[in-house]
């Protein structure tokens, strides 16, 4: 942010006399296109109200912190921290910032303001934790029948090809 003679600008939104001009951007999240009439003008993180990070991503911001389900992130709210803040009576939120906690992947395209992000880790490990794909027979090379089932408790790695 740079302050020339009494006027911050920040990624080209002024901020003047302590009033945010707050900006519109596009969130992509599991299959959702979330559009967020507005977000905190900032040159490198999503900034959303409370309300908006639930429609993004279903997290909710609670006194304990951002919550889905049984999982709660430890987010400051009674003054500024890197995840909240309030600006002008109104309290902001930092979707970047509680994605990069969660190890989850994001990108942007800054000149649209789209941002997209990536499964969650927590998503991930859970499906393959309890993912179990169904038992299934082919014939091998030798036209023997091989079940998915002989193979119960090891690690196998299925091959498939087509010609089209």
């Amino acid at each position: 942010m740079k302050n020339l003679m009494g006027f911050s600008l920040l990624l080209g939104t002024a901020v003047i006399a302590g009033t945010v001009t707050a900006q519109s951007a596009t969130v992509l999240y599991n299959e959702r296109v979330v559009a967020i009439e507005q977000t905190l003008p900032d040159a490198s993180d999503l900034w959303v109200t409370p309300a908006d990070l639930t429609r993004i991503n279903d997290f909710v911001l609670k006194p304990e912190g951002a919550c889905l389900a049984d999982l709660c992130i430890p987010v400051l709210q009674d003054r500024d921290s890197d995840m909240y803040v309030t600006r002008s009576g109104q309290g902001w939120f930092n979707v970047t910032g509680l994605a990069d906690k969660l190890e989850q992947a994001h990108v942007t395209d800054y000149a649209d303001s789209i941002w997209s992000f990536g499964a969650m880790p927590l998503e991930r490990r859970a499906f393959f934790r309890g993912g179990e794909a169904p038992d299934f027979a082919l014939p091998d090379r030798d036209g023997n029948i091989v079940r998915l089932s002989d193979f119960r408790g090891k690690k196998v790695l299925l091959l498939t090809w087509a010609s089209w």
